[in-house]
């Protein structure tokens, strides 16, 4: 269920796509960006996924943010009896892992609920689902700080004056707040380094154009749109320094899958000698998968790629392809920047030991 408004939810002082509202979980529907600012809440796993699903809310911490908070939700209309309770908790589990196959983030925030279960089976019903609240909100919370250490990691390693292309959108709308890859950008500002960001628009879906741009103009970032293909031409001029993207999920040996359009980026600052680095959270790092080509990437529909804002921009019932994410190796990573450190150059050692602080 979900109901929308026309005000922002005023509870803390940092962007978030993502909150806890009186018991349902308040989106910031990003498809109507930047024209209009709108909340819609959910109280149950199946608007929640559908909400996944349907790009209401997108980026791999969002993601993980929004699943932990719709199963909390969920949870608080479920039976009293233990036994119904579990079996209606573990199907809500399963809607939303089949919300979207490609941010990790999404799977280990379920798991990270289901451990609250694992751990409280013999409890009261109702301690659990407060505990599920708990544990949603400190997800939340904790998705906010490890951004904002990213970004205190990332402005060291950006040089004096940072001319950063950005693609796609890893900053505080994909996140529970402050951004992975603006994040690293947001503390590059924050450390007086004067900054100037490319942002690629990102075909298909504009995340670029439509939320990057909105949300560092938010911020009196200077930011200036190109179209994705102009990002070659500005390379080879000088006029970009280093390259920052988020990713969805990162294989154990340092292969990045990341929005479309990414791997393109790598080679080209490989030519042209210019650092690429990925910003993400330990939750995306997923050493389960070895390599970058055993990840699940996402095919999204076709009217994506044949619309922009409801007009038809090609002929009606040509084949599409449209691979949401693609995979750059790790050969072609300068670093990946985490909230406790970076791993330079990325090679499964180097991960290894992120996990080890």
């Amino acid at each position: 269920m979900s109901t929308s408004k026309t005000q922002a939810p005023q509870l803390n002082d940092v962007l978030s796509p993502v909150l806890w509202l009186d018991g349902t979980v308040a989106l910031l529907d990003q498809r109507k960006l930047p024209g209009r600012e709108v909340w819609l809440t959910y109280n149950d796993a199946q608007g929640v996924a559908t909400a996944i699903r349907d790009m209401v809310v997108r980026g791999a911490p969002a993601i993980g943010c929004t699943a932990a908070m719709g199963l909390a939700a969920g949870a608080q209309s479920m039976p009293e009896d233990a036994q119904a309770f579990i079996k209606q908790f573990d199907a809500a589990c399963d809607i939303l892992a089949a919300s979207r196959p490609t941010a990790v983030n999404l799977f280990w925030a379920i798991d990270q609920q289901r451990e609250v279960v694992a751990q409280m089976r013999n409890q009261p019903t109702a301690s659990l689902k407060s505990a599920l609240v708990d544990n949603a909100l400190r997800i939340w919370r904790e998705d906010i700080a490890a951004c904002q250490a990213i970004g205190r990691f990332g402005a060291e390693l950006l040089p004096k004056a940072p001319r950063v292309l950005t693609h796609c959108n890893a900053g505080a709308l994909a996140t529970g707040g402050y951004g992975t890859a603006l994040g690293v950008i947001r503390g590059a500002v924050e450390a007086g380094k004067p900054t100037c960001v490319y942002a690629d628009e990102t075909r298909p879906y504009l995340q670029g154009a439509r939320l990057t741009a909105w949300e560092l103009m938010r911020d009196n970032i200077d930011v200036t749109l190109i179209c994705d293909n102009m990002a070659a031409a500005l390379l080879a001029k000088g006029e970009i320094n280093c390259i920052v993207v988020g990713s969805d999920r990162i294989a154990g040996n340092g292969d990045v899958a990341n929005k479309i359009g990414t791997y393109g980026l790598a080679v080209l600052a490989k030519h042209h000698n210019v650092p690429f680095y990925v910003a993400a959270p330990l939750s995306t790092i997923d050493r389960q998968v070895t390599r970058g080509e055993d990840i699940p990437i996402e095919e999204r529909p076709a009217e994506e790629v044949t619309r922009i804002g409801g007009y038809e921009i090609a002929p009606r019932d040509v084949k599409v392809r449209y691979p949401a994410f693609d995979v750059t190796p790790a050969n072609l990573v300068t670093a990946i920047i985490t909230e406790v450190g970076v791993a330079q150059p990325p090679q499964k050692e180097t991960i290894d030991k992120l996990f080890e602080r």
